[in-house]
């Protein structure tokens, strides 16, 4: 392999990397996954979105200014950097089994979403051809997957200013509807708080999972222009863009229909939608819901195929996986992904109507161990820094060591949530067997080393 086809190639502009970290954020966990949200905590989830947002903050800040101290090193790089290969292994694995999981769910979801405009066509079909379009745009030079992830983005980010302008229109009389004293809703129905203050604390367990993708910025890295320079403006810009895009939502949806009779069937935003009247709404959002996830699919090719690439470095994982095309992808990364996703398709030739909820019962908690790795990694090398860097994590190290018992705490009330059972098992047996195979490659690394 020559040294020049080894290299993945630095085309993202910062525009494209802001874009990526809110695509990666902004899917369905507020389009679809707001609904489980307010039936834990009512209209008080948005406090819940405001503290998730705080801790994503401090994450992304110690991601950001170890980029700057180090350079062209990503998240794997980071960590590997702190704690050496065997935490660096299962992190990066099990990051890269988390994203191959989602990116399935929501090809599969983008097949569904386009059964209702094709009810007579099979929903594996469907998602064969959602599959076909998204690989063949990871295919290109990486400056045309920031340009096509920038669009899809832009159309989500559109939709949802739309939504916030039309419902504060609505909220406060400016634009008529037959809702009648909106603004009621906050305070009936149990109140602003109707599970009192632990409802909220329980909602943030599927709130820290909405904002999982943040951490996309540090995948990004090694492909972005003056990576240095951006991220510090990128992460700022992102942290705030997001909270305002999940709590202005949220507010509207409860002050338009009492939040209890939001239901998981349908998005809440396209319930809000029918009551208002909004000719075309169905079709308007199934489009924006289609575009979500297939925004969503198109990141976690991404990350999943790069995450490889970045392992391969480390030699976690097979060397073939440096071999990238003319493009500069890394192509045997986009292969074995591809593969997975067939296999996912397979799956629903063969149980169309059961598929997607057997996937989900695997949950992604892996980016909470991810998040956590970051901080420690922050805390870990903070020492060795030749030179303090412009860009700094505030009241260190207390806002980041806040951040991981925090983290910490939501993670160990998600394993023990007896509704996730099933998939905690399959999570916590994926992580024994990462941590037996980086123990059993790490020492026959080891006597390679001696011989």
């Amino acid at each position: 392999m020559e040294n020049n086809h080894q290299h993945l190639k630095k085309g993202l502009l910062p525009r494209h990397v802001q874009l990526i970290a809110l695509a990666g954020m902004i899917g369905t966990g507020i389009f679809k996954g707001s609904s489980d949200t307010l039936n834990i905590a009512g209209p008080s989830v948005v406090f819940s979105y405001l503290l998730g947002g705080l801790l994503l903050f401090i994450v992304m800040s110690a991601l950001a200014e170890m980029a700057i101290v180090f350079p062209n090193l990503n998240v794997q790089h980071l960590v590997y950097k702190a704690f050496g290969f065997h935490i660096s292994f299962i992190v990066g694995w099990l990051y890269w089994v988390n994203w191959t999981i989602v990116t399935i769910v929501e090809i599969l979801a983008a097949g569904s979403f386009l059964k209702y405009w094709f009810p007579s066509v099979p929903l594996w079909l469907l998602s064969f051809f959602c599959t076909v379009l998204i690989i063949g745009m990871n295919l290109f030079h990486v400056k045309y997957y920031g340009e096509i992830e920038f669009w899809f983005a832009g159309i989500k980010i559109a939709a949802l200013t739309a939504f916030i302008i039309l419902g504060f229109g609505i909220l406060f009389g400016i634009i008529p509807s037959a809702i009648d004293d909106p603004l009621s809703n906050y305070t009936e129905h149990g109140g602003f708080f109707p599970y009192g203050i632990g409802g909220m604390l329980s909602a943030l367990l599927v709130v820290m999972f909405s904002y999982g993708g943040a951490e996309l910025i540090g995948v990004a890295v090694t492909e972005t222009k003056d990576a240095e320079k951006v991220l510090p403006k990128v992460i700022k810009g992102t942290v705030w863009r997001v909270i305002l895009f999940y709590i202005l939502p949220i507010l509207i949806i409860c002050g338009l229909m009492p939040w209890n009779n939001v239901s998981g069937e349908d998005s809440p935003f396209v319930q809000v939608l029918n009551i208002t009247g909004l000719p075309g709404a169905a079709h308007i959002m199934n489009f924006v819901l289609l575009t979500a996830v297939l925004s969503a699919a198109n990141t976690g090719i991404y990350a999943t195929s790069r995450m490889l690439y970045s392992m391969a470095q480390n030699g976690e994982a097979p060397k073939r996986l440096l071999k990238v095309s003319k493009h500069g992808i890394p192509i045997n990364g986009i292969t074995i992904v591809t593969i997975c996703i067939l296999i996912g398709v397979f799956f629903a030739y063969m149980a169309p109507d059961r598929v997607i909820s057997y996937f989900m019962t695997i949950p992604g908690f892996t980016v909470l161990l991810v998040w956590i790795s970051i901080c420690l990694a922050q805390l870990k090398l903070r020492s060795q820094y030749t030179e303090q860097p412009f860009f700094q994590v505030k009241w260190f190290p207390y806002t980041t060591i806040l951040a991981v018992i925090s983290l910490a705490t939501i993670f160990i009330s998600f394993i023990f949530n007896k509704d996730n059972i099933i998939g905690s098992t399959v999570c916590l047996a994926i992580v024994f067997l990462l941590a037996a195979f980086s123990f059993a490659i790490g020492n026959n690394r080891e006597k390679n080393d001696k011989a």
